[in-house]
């Protein structure tokens, strides 16, 4: 569950509960949700016919995430970029989200401690998403279910057998093997070792995701061709870009957005990387209404009321707009922005 914003997360983003005014009007759009949702897995390609789509593209990126709507947060403009540009993109989510807390008051029920349809609930929200951002290829590692939401750091659900942290890591990454020798992307997007705060979840998908790109280059790992990721990139925040942010906010007289920090002063929090290791920045200002859209369809989890994305110079939206990473495997490529960081993905890939 992510309010947007209301501060640092702090294991499973959290925030505060919505106001009775988005709660009705997320429930008011929840029939529409769910048909949207179901038109667009109706509607979705054969793998056979997704893997013939995804060779004949010159370009092909895979994403992989922990639970839905991690996607549209840290990637959905540079999603839609691509896919706009041609690119097969392919998502790989491991959990359905099931420990996720419940933003709609009509739908708490759904919740883990209550009927457990959560998880069920949130492929449709993954699918509407998915529609807004224009990506067709989007599957949960091991099919829908295989591993289960771990919840945050240290708390019991943690130790279910069942559940992500659990699973053992070959196994996990196997299946992921199984995508990449399929797809066989370029580019690999995923979080860094820390999971970019600390939740059990993020960090599992972090290893599945490295050993899984180790592994499908094995040739005397499984059945299908060996294929080498060529890029590797993890996602990032530039300690200046969120500075500059929370001073602007401040500036426009929102006090919630990391609450109590000082820009000027206070240490930044883990997920926050010194500019320097920032590589790459990915503008897709022109694509911020599709990313909105796509954090919509994400309502049980997400909302984007607020004086956020209601500042009259729309610094909200100028926030989501961009989004920065840093390239842990391959070459830079040699266009450049002002800060010199690289601006295309897919650069130096042959």
């Amino acid at each position: 569950m992510t309010t947007i914003p209301e501060g640092p997360p702090a294991d499973e983003p959290q925030g505060a509960a919505t106001s009775s005014t988005s709660a009705a009007s997320a429930a008011s759009s929840e029939e529409a949700v769910l048909q949207a949702a179901a038109s667009v897995l109706e509607q979705a390609a054969p793998e056979a016919e997704g893997s013939m789509e995804a060779l004949d593209s010159g370009r092909r990126l895979l994403l992989v995430h922990a639970h839905p709507d991690d996607e549209t947060i840290g990637n959905g403009v540079t999603m839609a970029r691509y896919v706009g540009e041609g690119a097969h993109v392919t998502l790989v989510t491991c959990t359905l989200g099931e420990e996720g807390e419940v933003l709609v008051p009509e739908l708490v029920h759904l919740a883990a401690d209550q009927d457990d349809q959560l998880g069920q609930h949130r492929i449709g929200e993954l699918a509407t998403a998915m529609e807004a951002l224009g990506v067709r290829d989007h599957r949960f590692l091991g099919g829908p279910g295989r591993y289960r939401d771990s919840g945050m750091m240290g708390l019991p659900t943690n130790d279910r057998p069942d559940c992500f942290w659990q699973a053992d890591l070959d196994e996990a990454a196997g299946f992921l093997v199984e995508v990449i020798r399929e797809v066989r992307p370029q580019v690999l997007l995923t979080y860094d070792d820390d999971g970019g705060y600390g939740h059990p979840d993020h960090i599992q998908a972090h290893r599945v995701a490295m050993r899984g790109v180790e592994l499908a280059a094995d040739p005397d790992f499984g059945p299908g061709e060996p294929w080498q990721v060529a890029k590797i990139y993890w996602n990032a925040i530039p300690e200046t870009v969120l500075r500059d942010g929370i001073r602007a906010i401040r500036e426009a007289g929102d006090e919630t957005f990391f609450e109590g920090m000082d820009p000027d002063t206070d240490e930044m929090p883990s997920f926050v990387l010194p500019d320097d290791l920032v590589t790459t920045r990915i503008d897709g200002m022109d694509l911020v209404e599709a990313k909105m859209a796509a954090m919509r369809a994400h309502a049980t989890q997400i909302t984007v009321d607020g004086p956020f994305f209601a500042l009259s110079n729309n610094l909200g939206n100028r926030v989501w707009g961009v989004e920065y990473y840093r390239l842990v495997r391959g070459e830079l490529g040699t266009e450049r922005d002002a800060e010199g960081r690289e601006v295309d993905l897919f650069a130096g890939i042959q």
